[in-house]
């Protein structure tokens, strides 16, 4: 669903229509602010006693009885003083009428029906008439700091949910219900995949046997591709001089840098919160020429980001990622055949774990702040181009963002829908002509001079962490069997059936399967249960039957029953299976 101007006019409207039901119910509260949001809408306020979910229901039928008188939204600008003598007792609007006198932008105030607000404007011309009352519903309760600063009063956040019908509404609840139910913390802690220990700390999650085994795999996966398209892999540390993120602009303009630590001799050092700037050092340990290019440099590695406590969750963000990180050093005529081919591998990535609906989205920078980059406007301008040309030379739909590139380079994000249509920002490629500069990256041309080369900054999978975790939830848990932590099961019937049933274990084991064996003295439909809530992809049953006839019964979960086998026909299928990387 996108959000498109007159939904964000919507949602916004209903945030002023939430602030006003609140004030006929609670007079005595101050509201600050309310913007439209991704799925709708909230506001922040000041409540003189707490409220509570189960106040909503009550505030939601007042914004429905005074949503009929609202016809229109009209506007009036007013001088500093007048403003803050209209909220003399709200010291939050004075402190933002304060903000917008300082910058000398216009202070606007909006009216519908009897309630007034400060505000930039951009409503609904007829709230009345273009609201479906049934399109929005209040959604839940939380604490929010004044102005997002913890060193600010904590206030009450009402927040809603709002879209252009109700069935729209309706199918995102549903979409959320379904969310709920794939959650990667509850999965992963159901399936022994991963834990967070409060004593190793919060945004620092540890992997489990079997999480190891699906990320172990993932990482085999792309290194193997990679290295097919050419990549050498290489080793760095995990720690750097204080001076190579300076050199690079990160200890300046990227505010998620983890604290310096001091050795003995007084030299400073930092957790690489990026890896490029070694993998710099690297291209420039030895010369290079124009035949040596691309140099595509390549490594699986974790950085260390001090992302805020607040944002932290599960595997989606954390504290130490690992990206399959590479870093291609190319001539200037080389960068559309190279995005050409970082494309391919995308395309060809995605297909394996089924996203077939994805966006790409141009990150451009922010004009109005260029101080905020590194590089002169041609140079920017150059870099923009090539990466909207290569979107649309590939056939992609594509939008442009502004303000989202990176300080040294815009950047291409891929978005994939998964398998109940939410969004999430994986693929990255950062166009870079400004770092080179910084590094003195050169290569020696065919006309035997110095030239600078470019760089491309590419993720595929992003960072393991968050792409396990939007797995998790893609597959809900169901991964296929090249991923499957225990590929299949082996269930004897009776402790009779034990020994044939051990010599099916040891030829799968054998073959390169992840099996487990079930001889416990237990009745065979609470094991064929245990392998049904593990999520295994098959089990096989030994019984009478398949002792005499020296073959396996081989059940699945995706497919049920699937009869007698051979053991041979059963090690070739799965290989066959495992290999292809069946979903």
């Amino acid at each position: 669903m996108e959000t498109t101007d007159n939904l964000h006019n919507l949602r916004h409207s209903l945030a002023h229509l939430l602030a006003a039901a609140v004030l006929e119910i609670y007079p005595d509260t101050k509201n600050t602010i309310g913007p439209s949001i991704e799925d709708g809408f909230y506001y922040d306020f000041e409540f003189s006693s707490p409220i509570s979910d189960k106040d909503l229901p009550k505030i939601e039928k007042k914004m429905k009885e005074i949503l009929k008188s609202w016809k229109e939204f009209s506007y009036e600008e007013k001088t500093g003083k007048e403003a803050k003598e209209y909220f003399v007792k709200n010291e939050y609007k004075k402190e933002l009428i304060d903000e917008i006198v300082g910058k000398g932008e216009k202070i606007t105030f909006y009216k519908c029906g009897s309630f007034v607000d400060l505000c930039r404007g951009g409503h609904l011309e007829n709230p009345s008439k273009e609201i479906n009352a049934d399109s929005f519903k209040l959604d839940r309760v939380a604490g929010a700091y004044w102005r997002g600063d913890e060193k600010n009063k904590m206030l009450t956040r009402i927040y809603g949910l709002a879209f252009s019908t109700k069935e729209e509404l309706e199918k995102y609840l549903n979409q959320r219900e379904e969310a709920l139910k794939r959650d990667h913390k509850k999965i992963g802690k159901e399936m022994g995949l991963f834990t967070v220990s409060e004593l190793v700390g919060k945004g620092l999650p540890m992997y489990l046997p079997k999480g190891n085994i699906i990320r172990t795999q993932l990482e085999n996966f792309i290194r193997k591709e990679k290295e097919d398209l050419g990549y050498s892999f290489v080793t760095i540390p995990h720690i750097a001089k204080k001076e190579l993120y300076i050199r690079s602009g990160h200890m300046g303009k990227y505010d998620a840098m983890m604290p310096t630590m001091t050795d003995e001799n007084g030299e400073e050092f930092v957790m690489k919160a990026m890896n490029c700037p070694h993998h710099f050092e690297i291209y420039n340990a030895e010369p290079h020429s124009y035949r040596d290019l691309p140099l595509r440099i390549a490594e699986n590695t974790t950085v260390y980001r001090n992302e805020k406590s607040g944002e932290l969750s599960g595997l989606l963000r954390v504290k130490n990622l690992t990206q399959d990180d590479t870093h291609h050093f190319i001539r200037a005529d080389q960068i559309e055949s190279e995005i050409e081919m970082i494309f391919g591998l995308m395309q060809k990535v995605y297909k394996i774990f089924g996203f077939d609906n994805y966006k790409v989205e141009v990150s451009t920078r922010d004009i109005k702040n260029k101080e905020k980059y590194f590089g002169s406007d041609e140079v920017w301008e150059k870099a923009e181009k090539i990466l909207v040309n290569s979107a649309k030379k590939m056939g992609l739909k594509y939008s442009v963002e502004e303000g989202e590139a990176a300080f040294y380079g815009p950047k291409i994000d891929i978005k994939v829908k998964d398998s109940i249509g939410r969004e999430w920002q994986l693929t990255t490629v950062q166009l870079d002509f400004n770092q080179p500069n910084n590094f003195e990256m050169d290569y020696i041309g065919e006309d035997g001079k110095k030239h600078r080369v470019v760089v491309l900054h590419v993720a595929i999978f992003g960072s393991f962490e968050r792409f396990m975790g939007v797995l998790i939830e893609h597959y809900a848990g169901i991964f296929p069997l090249w991923l499957s932590p225990v590929q299949v099961k082996v269930i004897p019937v009776r402790t009779n059936h034990n020994e044939y049933a051990k010599k099916v274990y040891e030829l799968l084991k054998e073959n390169g399967i992840r099996v487990q064996l079930d001889d416990e003295e237990a009745n065979l439909g609470g094991k064929v249960r245990d392998a049904k809530n593990n999520k295994i992809p098959y089990w096989i049953v030994i019984g009478d039957k398949e002792i005499e006839a020296d073959k396996v019964t081989l059940e699945s979960r995706d497919k049920g029953q699937l009869g007698q086998i051979s053991k041979e026909e059963l090690i070739a299928k799965l290989k066959k299976e495992i290999t292809k990387k069946i979903s």
